[in-house]
């Protein structure tokens, strides 16, 4: 893995935080550094965020780097602008490290070209459910600017997934990182990661000469805290997915109305198989099926919907919760996937969006694998 920075560009504390994000994203434009920033927006009716390009750096002023909600992954908008291969522009994409981790996998997935993105992360303490938010906008607004304010990692108030987050800091993928969480001294500092990373600062004329190592630590004892929360949380999820009929009532709920998968940002296929003509049985079948089984729950599904998606995906799952903010039955569906993620992940040594150079485990074999599978299936024939 690669080492963290020991080295940042110190950021006058006296501005909030997301000013100071707002001054480095204004100097970059200006140094021709890049020539467009994805960044959150708040939409004008005041009750949701957008994902933005801007180019004019007079209009970064309205841009929230660090938006309480996530109605869309940033991954997905990095997608839609980027997909169909290089692009002229040079762009900064200011994201929660989930969003860049799911940005990491599309691309090995040929969804997002990066040879002109500049990856830029901040410390996230997480962000708030989406029915919460939405129930009262403006008090959601004042919820998490008192978390930012306060720098509360360990606040209630944000998503389920996101208090079992140990991924919410510096990536190894990141190109430059703004550190939220002070230091002792109250400081706040501008992380290069990356020889990108050090040459936008270069261009932008700052330099990485004061030593990061007391946010650095503080870093680690949230991680802590939150890889034992996660621990404790994963036991309970256990409990719900192991076994079938555990499966079955876990997933009594669902609706078979797919937004989990909508809402994903690493579904990224046209169509779903779950969605096509191969999985719509005609009424004639369905009935036969009925009279059989004596009664038949509809939609059809609903359990190798879930099953399957789970095995699509869970190589890739960066557990940023956008599939239970997208659940109209309440169905903690990004914790489930976050642990089956965790367990598939660790069967194949594999940490989804952490190594640009890494292939996705299944999608690439090394000839020594061939060879085990070869021996596998000449034992069962013997």
């Amino acid at each position: 893995m690669k080492k963290i920075q020991t080295k940042g560009v110190k950021i006058s504390s006296n501005k909030d935080y997301r000013d100071s994000i707002v001054d480095i994203l204004k100097k970059m434009l200006q140094s021709k550094s890049v020539d467009a920033v994805l960044v959150p927006m708040r939409v004008p009716a005041k009750d949701s965020y957008a994902w933005i390009l801007v180019k004019d750096e007079k209009l970064l002023t309205e841009a929230d780097p660090a938006a309480p909600i996530m109605p869309i992954q940033g991954a997905r908008a990095l997608s839609s602008f980027s997909r169909k291969g290089q692009s002229m522009l040079k762009i900064a994409a200011l994201m929660r490290p989930c969003e860049i981790r799911a940005t990491i996998e599309l691309s090995k997935l040929n969804q997002v070209n990066l040879e002109n993105v500049t990856l830029i992360s901040y410390d996230c303490p997480g962000a708030l459910p989406m029915e919460d938010y939405l129930n009262d906008p403006e008090k959601g607004e004042k919820k998490f600017n008192d978390i930012l304010k306060k720098l509360d990692f360990q606040n209630k108030s944000i998503k389920p997934v996101c208090k079992i987050c140990d991924q919410f800091s510096l990536l190894p993928v990141s190109d430059l990182h703004f550190t939220l969480f002070h230091d002792q001294n109250n400081t706040m500092f501008l992380i290069a990661n990356s020889n990108r990373g050090n040459l936008v600062l270069k261009e932008i004329g700052m330099e990485a000469s004061h030593t990061v190592s007391a946010w650095a630590n503080g870093i680690q004892e949230i991680k802590d805290k939150r890889a034992a929360q996660k621990k404790g949380r994963f036991t309970q999820i256990k409990k719900m997915v192991e076994g079938f009929n555990s499966l079955l009532a876990t997933f009594s709920d669902c609706i078979g109305c797919h937004n989990c998968q909508s809402a994903c940002p690493i579904c990224y296929c046209r169509q779903c198989y779950f969605d096509s003509e191969s999985v719509t049985s005609g009424t004639d079948l369905t009935m036969l099926k009925a009279k059989k089984r004596g009664s038949i729950s509809l939609p059809q599904n609903r359990i190798m919907f879930q099953v399957g998606r789970m095995s699509h995906m869970s190589l890739s799952c960066v557990s940023c919760g956008l599939c239970t903010d997208a659940c109209p039955v309440s169905i903690p569906v990004a914790e489930i996937f976050s642990y089956v993620a965790h367990n598939t992940q660790k069967q194949f040594s594999y940490s989804s969006g952490e190594n640009k150079g890494e292939p996705i485990p299944l999608k690439t074999f090394k000839l020594e694998e061939v060879k085990g599978i070869q021996e596998l299936v000449e034992d069962a024939e013997a």
